[in-house]
């Protein structure tokens, strides 16, 4: 019998994947830490650890919550800096992964996001920079750069001045007009946007009544945000007509389609990776039949396919 070919690839601003399977920033470290589970190049990309210009230790403990259908975390990016990330991390990501990857660029001011972005855009293996705008603007009140218009315009604008590879803006859900921040990423020069971050969540032990965790609330993530993420991906997708990576609470093959019908080119796995460290091998192992039980054969046609 003659097996059905699927067409599982799908291209971000001119770079192809195999698949549209990308474990989030922050869930995959630098991915060798996984390679004892599978090998990872089976997967489309991912986006390794969220990179600073300093060191950071992360936030106190304890910095992660359960939930009945996710999680809390706090981990307050806890990374070696950019300076290390490219002479040590790199070095040794590129080992075990020969495949591009997608690097996540946080900052606490434009000068350090501009510094961060601007040293990773010279490494060969890097082809696409995801902004995080979640982190809080020292030199704006502390108000995070993803929930105003103005700050996110003007922290695209300077980085795009000092790199040459595509930019995607990682945008935070704890807006009340997602769109519109979209729209000001867009306008100033991002070449795609990821979408979403956490949400905001808290929990409390009852017995001494204090906050779960240290710094009192965290990213909330998991399943119980992927309707959020899949409205939020249709809305902006629609709006703006540019590529996004769709993100929140994916946990299966059935998820990626409905996030690529939502408008997302590429889907990424987030908090399912730290359940179960199989989540993206079996949900790429599982696309196939998914494609068939659908009537699919190539993923890339199905990009924004709910009007």
């Amino acid at each position: 019998m003659e097996m059905k070919k699927h067409d599982t690839s799908v291209v971000l601003s001119g770079v192809k994947l195999d698949n549209p399977v990308i474990p989030a920033s922050g869930c995959f470290g630098f991915g060798y830490g996984m390679t004892e589970f599978y090998d990872i190049n089976i997967l489309g990309s991912f986006s390794f650890k969220g990179t600073t210009r300093d060191p950071r230790f992360g936030n106190p403990l304890p910095r992660v919550a359960e939930c009945a259908a996710g999680m809390i975390n706090s981990v307050g990016l806890q990374n070696p800096g950019i300076d290390k990330v490219i002479s040590e991390e790199l070095p040794k990501m590129r080992k075990v992964y020969h495949k591009p990857v997608i690097a996540n660029i946080s900052g606490f001011s434009i000068d350090e996001y501009v510094e961060c972005c601007e040293k990773i855009d010279g490494e060969e293996q890097v082809a696409i920079i995801e902004l995080n705008v979640s982190c809080p603007n020292v030199h704006g009140g502390g108000m995070s750069f993803g929930t105003c218009c103005e700050s996110v315009a003007e922290v695209v604008k300077e980085v795009k001045k000092v790199i040459t590879k595509p930019l995607y803006v990682k945008l935070t859900p704890n807006v009340t007009d997602i769109v519109s921040i979209a729209r000001a990423a867009v306008e100033a020069g991002s070449d795609g946007l990821c979408l979403i971050n956490t949400m905001l969540g808290m929990r409390i032990d009852t017995r001494t009544r204090r906050p779960v965790i240290a710094n009192v609330m965290g990213g909330f993530s998991g399943p119980a945000v992927f309707p959020v993420a899949v409205r939020m991906v249709y809305q902006v997708s629609k709006a703006t007509g540019v590529p996004v990576m769709g993100c929140g609470g994916v946990q299966s093959a059935s998820d990626v389609i409905e996030m690529m019908m939502a408008g997302a080119t590429g889907v990424q796995v987030g908090a399912a990776n730290l359940r179960d460290p199989y989540a993206c091998k079996n949900i790429i192992e599982d696309l196939p039949a998914e494609m068939d039980r659908l009537g699919i054969s190539s993923l890339s046609e199905i990009i924004g396919a709910c009007k």
